[in-house]
């Protein structure tokens, strides 16, 4: 199992087994030959050893960008000099914990009982210890996992103090986090907006607000979803700000076919339309087809909040109109 710097994983079982880490360098050279993105290779029997070699490919340049840790000395010399921070799925807070402890490092972790780990913390540190120890605890996803979130914000190429303008925005930020939920075939039952003013201009008065709605019943639809948003909106715009950013989230997302259990008190907009999926297939298709010149289901053709694009990079490796052209 090996882990580049895009942070997938792919189980190299009996592929390399003769020279890992010629292989390693042989996808580096394959992965920056074809895109030009230079990576950096960490092998390990678990994806938590994988990571934790990707992170030492990185740090020292004396691995030539490779490490493999099948080999339990050298993965005990490596996490002897590595905090525990470091290692995947340890945040600040629980790093904090664990200092107070007296693990510091990564071996320090691996080096607990599982059982007492787990009675400190939870199962999830309690598996990342097993890993630590070459016992595979996270299975390899071969399909991407669907969102649990899924959030749609931009900063604003000028300042917004019209609350006509930041709906406009908000719409088609519901617009696309819409379509990213009926790609998945999901839906959610709650929505977030959020809203902030320009936080590094210390000479403007400060403004930053959210609200959340949990939805009656869950939905894909994008009308839906920009009424409650905009139902939202009004509750926390204030008059006199200059607003930088806002967005929305959609959370509480389950498959599109999973039975809800509805609740009775809860909000309930009469105004909102019957969830209509046929109808929303056929704008994803309008918008994705046309997606520079128009967009249905946004409100608006004022576009003075988009984000300015002056510096923005050529997309050599992901866009065909982009891509260079060579006379000879």
């Amino acid at each position: 199992m090996f882990t580049p710097l895009m942070r997938d994983f792919l189980d190299l079982t009996g592929v390399c087994e003769g020279d890992p880490i010629a292989y390693g360098k042989q996808i580096k050279r394959t992965v920056f030959r074809n895109t030009g993105i230079p990576t950096c290779v960490g092998m390990g029997p678990t994806k938590t050893l994988a990571k934790l070699a990707n992170f030492a490919a990185k740090k020292w340049s004396r691995t030539d960008g490779v490490v493999d840790l099948s080999d339990p000395v050298r993965r005990e010399k490596l996490m002897k000099i590595v905090s525990v921070n470091e290692v995947w799925g340890i945040g600040s807070r629980t790093t904090a914990r664990l200092e107070l402890l007296g693990i510091k490092t990564a071996w320090d972790l691996a080096s607990q009982p599982v059982e007492y780990i787990q009675a400190q913390f939870n199962v999830v540190i309690a598996r990342t210890v097993q890993e630590l120890n070459g016992i595979a605890c996270l299975e390899l996803e071969e399909v991407a996992p669907d969102k649990q979130q899924i959030v749609c914000s931009r900063s604003f190429g000028q300042r917004l103090t019209e609350y006509s303008e930041l709906s406009e925005a908000l719409s088609e930020f519901c617009t696309r986090a819409a379509e990213k939920l009926r790609r998945q075939q999901s839906v959610t039952s709650c929505i977030t907006v959020f809203i902030r003013t320009n936080p590094f201009s210390q000479q403007e008065p400060q403004y930053q607000r959210s609200a959340t709605l949990r939805l009656s019943a869950a939905t894909q639809d994008t009308r839906t979803i920009i009424a409650t948003a905009k139902r939202l909106l009004k509750e926390i715009f204030r008059v006199g700000y200059g607003y930088r950013k806002c967005g929305v989230q959609l959370s509480q997302i389950e498959p599109h076919n999973m039975a809800g259990q509805g609740d009775l008190f809860d909000f309930a907009d009469d105004q909102v339309r019957k969830e209509n999926r046929l109808l929303m297939e056929t704008l994803d298709r309008i918008n994705h087809r046309y997606p520079k010149s128009i967009s249905v289901a946004a409100t608006g053709v004022n576009k003075a909040w988009k984000p300015k694009a002056e510096w923005v990079s050529p997309a050599y490796t992901t866009n065909w109109e982009e891509l260079l052209t060579v006379q000879c």
